[in-house]
């Protein structure tokens, strides 16, 4: 755990106890429950939320049906699972930030509610998740959270997202599932949602356009306002939780300008409408449901701020009325919340402090872990800390022992709640005025427990370009937990193991395709891991069976020396070189001087990397006229807010189409027209064929160019179904005495899937223009 005292300081500066105080405070002012939906982490309407939370004192939840698997990554290049590992982690940090439930729908690695890529159906999308998988799931969330309020962030309507229409379809239909009682009878009692509010605003922008205005509002959440403790508006307080979606490039400053408020239209109801507010009509405080004894006393702890004494009393003598109070079962969740929110405030108001600190954060099944766990006395209660072990953990005192057959720590937990950690973790008992309570306490740093049979493998994927003559792999597996290593090999391939290494061998006969390799230790299969560890998240673990893919394929490599210039985002140089392209990446000290791009045939330009390389922008110009003299320039996809300027960035004018739903092609599988039969790029150094276009994965391209110069040339048409085709995928222009090719279509996803066709199409457009073209 390095830099730890450091990394605590901070996080204590960050968060004194005073703003931790009066955070919790706010929960305590409200009964009602608010559950906002939405397809994707990052979907929640962050800046409402912050309000309807922080000074409304609503209890808010969030329902999201997939992790993000296949939504961009602005942070690093992660992806799939592993993106989906640390997006949840990013959503949890940004509901802790708003003391807001998660739920997921997509409960595993493998559930089929998952993000397949950017739909632009409902239908499809529900036909993708399974639409009984996701109702039961969503009937699950209703009935455990039970909350008052059901709030989609996004219409069902064409031109939006097909997950956000799956989700906002989904939530009509739930409600009366989740009120069944013959529906799922074996889970949790029925639960009847009082209300139903859709946004009464166009989620269109720079990826949506809506084709349908917004319903009518009926009510409207206030969102502008201070906070009168933080000093921050509401608008910026939800850009606190925004903020931890670094991987979707969330987060912004917003100014007093920028505030807004929230209109929302009443879609259903059965409580009767609304008199100006979200909460009409609803059990609000806990006087509402006969509880007016402890709704007294809460009152007086939240008037108390910021007499942490006084506030400790109110709390203690709200819980005791709490003990005493006989409600409906239908509002025993009310109760139970409350009870848990005013265990908080009274470990907080106490300023009692407990802390637990493991030893390590790593630990493999059948390891002894030992706890410093710590808390600051005071004469107003008496305290006691306990650790409250997970599944297959065992905790005695200070040690948290994990059973020789505990499960790998899992990186798509279904839930979240800040007031109830994940597993293990601390439990302070408090013990005043003869009344005892609990407040948990996560870690400080989460114990993951790592799968017993493990291996680093250096990659889960390989490429041998069979037009070269090697005939051997290499990668670094690190050092195994236990066993023998030994892939699972096809015939006549033969493999060498030393220190962390393996080198397998290939033999001359080998037929093209995919081969997948299963790793065993001592026979045993082994499970690959990756510790995701950001400044931003709590540290995560992604594993998964230790499988090898490797394609064997004929690629003839561009007659080109490459230079890559990226921004983090792809894997582009790796997978190239990997397929014995020569390429060279270009670090920031190498695009000064006058001549930054000599002695290279063509450059290659990463996703994204006019907005993350600076030093790109300032060797623009350089470089665009190092193509008109005759370089060869090959840039990958860039979205129209990545400091895209059409005039100025291409070295002819090139506009990217937005809004980005019309502007990309999320068929995989769609039929490609070719516009240029003459095209060198679709004909040397590798014919493009029919089967170059198959077994592409989640989609065919996205950010598709708009309009462009004339000295360019569109060679590919395709379409999705019932649309208009988009001739925007490659664009090929011949400028002054070189050459520009622009690409749309995901190539650099394509490669790291081991798309054949994908790494022919590079080599063809890296390929400098010949004298005679």
């Amino acid at each position: 755990m390095p830099n730890a005292p450091q990394s605590r300081l901070m996080a204590e500066a960050h968060s004194p106890r005073i703003a931790l105080l009066w955070k919790a405070l706010a929960g305590l002012r409200s009964s009602v429950g608010f559950l906002n939906t939405g397809a994707h982490p990052d979907d929640e309407t962050s800046e409402m939320l912050a309000a309807l939370w922080l000074r409304d004192g609503v209890k808010l939840s969030y329902a999201c049906s997939t992790r993000g698997e296949g939504g961009q990554n602005d942070i690093g290049t992660e992806a799939g699972s592993v993106l989906g590992t640390l997006r949840t982690a990013e959503m949890e940090a940004a509901a802790e930030a708003l003391d807001m439930r998660l739920y997921w729908h997509g409960q595993s690695i493998d559930d089929p509610v998952t993000d397949f890529g950017f739909s632009k159906s409902g239908t499809e999308t529900m036909g993708k998740w399974g639409h009984d998988r996701l109702m039961r799931r969503f009937v699950e969330i209703l009935r455990q959270d039970r909350p008052d309020i059901l709030c989609p962030t996004f219409l069902d309507i064409p031109g939006q997202h097909g997950h956000h229409r799956a989700m906002t379809a989904a939530a009509f239909e739930v409600i009366g599932l989740a009120a069944d009682p013959a529906y799922a009878p074996d889970g949790p009692a029925p639960w009847q949602v009082s209300k139903l509010y859709l946004p009464a605003w166009s989620g269109a922008g720079g990826a949506y356009d809506d084709e349908v205005p917004p319903p009518p509002a009926t009510v409207t959440v206030a969102g502008t306002g201070i906070d009168p403790v933080l000093g921050s508006s509401y608008a910026r307080i939800g850009q606190y939780s925004r903020q931890f979606h670094r991987t979707q490039g969330m987060g912004r400053w917003v100014t007093p300008e920028e505030e807004q408020d929230w209109p929302l239209h009443l879609a259903w109801s059965d409580v009767g409408g609304d008199m100006g507010q979200i909460t009409d009509n609803l059990p609000q405080t806990l006087a509402d449901i006969g509880c007016a004894e402890a709704q007294s006393a809460i009152s007086d702890c939240v008037a108390a701020f910021p007499d942490g004494a006084a506030i400790a009393d109110a709390a203690a003598r709200a819980l005791a009325a709490l003990d005493n109070a006989r409600v409906d079962p239908l509002h025993a969740h009310r109760v139970a919340r409350k009870q848990a929110q005013l265990a908080r405030v009274l470990m907080l108001a106490l300023n009692i402090d407990p802390r637990a600190l493991p030893q390590t954060d790593r630990a493999a099944p059948g390891a002894h872990v030992a706890i410093a766990t710590k808390h600051r006395l005071t004469d107003r209660a008496d305290i006691t800390l306990s650790l409250v072990p997970g599944e297959s953990q065992k905790a005695t005192g200070t040690v948290l022992e994990i059973s020789t057959e505990a499960a790998p720590s899992d990186p798509y937990p279904d839930s979240y709640d800040p007031l109830v950690p994940r597993a293990p973790y601390l439990a302070a008992e408090i013990r005043i005025d003869g009344l005892t309570t609990t407040a948990c306490m996560p870690f400080e740093r989460p114990i993951l427990t790592l799968p017993a049979a493990r291996a680093r493998l250096s990659d889960t994927a390989a490429i041998l370009n069979l037009s070269t003559e090697t005939r051997e792999l290499t990668l670094n597996v690190g050092d195994p937990s236990s066993g023998a290593p030994a892939f699972t090999l096809p015939e006549g391939w033969t493999q060498t193991w030393s220190g962390g290494q393996v080198t397998l061998r290939i033999p001359d006969h080998a037929a093209p395709g995919l081969y997948d390799l299963s790793l065993t230790l001592d026979r045993t299969p082994a499970r690959t891991l990756r510790i995701i560890d950001y400044d931003h998240i709590t540290p995560r673990l992604h594993h998964s069976p230790a499988i090898l893919r490797v394609r064997l394929a004929h690629i003839t490599p561009p007659p080109a020396r490459v230079a890559y210039i990226g921004a983090g985002n792809d894997r582009v140089a790796y997978w190239l070189s990997a397929a014995g392209f020569d390429l060279t990446v270009l670090e920031d000290a190498d695009l000064g001087g006058d001549t930054p791009f000599a002695g290279f045939d063509t450059v290659l330009v990463g996703v994204f990397a006019h907005r993350f390389r600076p030093a790109l922008k300032s060797a623009n110009a350089r470089l665009n006229a190092w193509v008109r003299d005759g370089g060869t320039l090959v840039t990958l996809y860039h979205r129209p807010w990545d400091d895209w300027d059409p005039d100025t960035v291409p070295p002819a004018r090139l506009e990217i189409g937005q809004p980005s739903l019309r502007w990309r092609i999320t068929d995989e599988s769609a039929e490609v027209t070719v516009l240029a039969t003459d095209a060198p790029i679709l004909s040397y150094p590798n014919p493009i064929k029919a089967e170059d276009w198959a077994g592409w994965h989640k989609e065919r391209g996205l950010y598709f160019a708009k309009a462009w110069d004339p000295a360019y040339t569109p060679v590919l048409r395709m379409a999705d179904p019932d649309e208009q085709p988009l001739d925007g995928a490659l664009l090929v222009g011949e400028i002054g005495a070189g050459r520009h090719v622009h690409i749309a279509l995901n190539l650099h996803h394509q490669v790291t899937q081991l798309v054949p066709g994908a790494y022919r199409l590079f080599a063809n457009a890296l390929t400098p223009r010949s004298p005679s073209q």
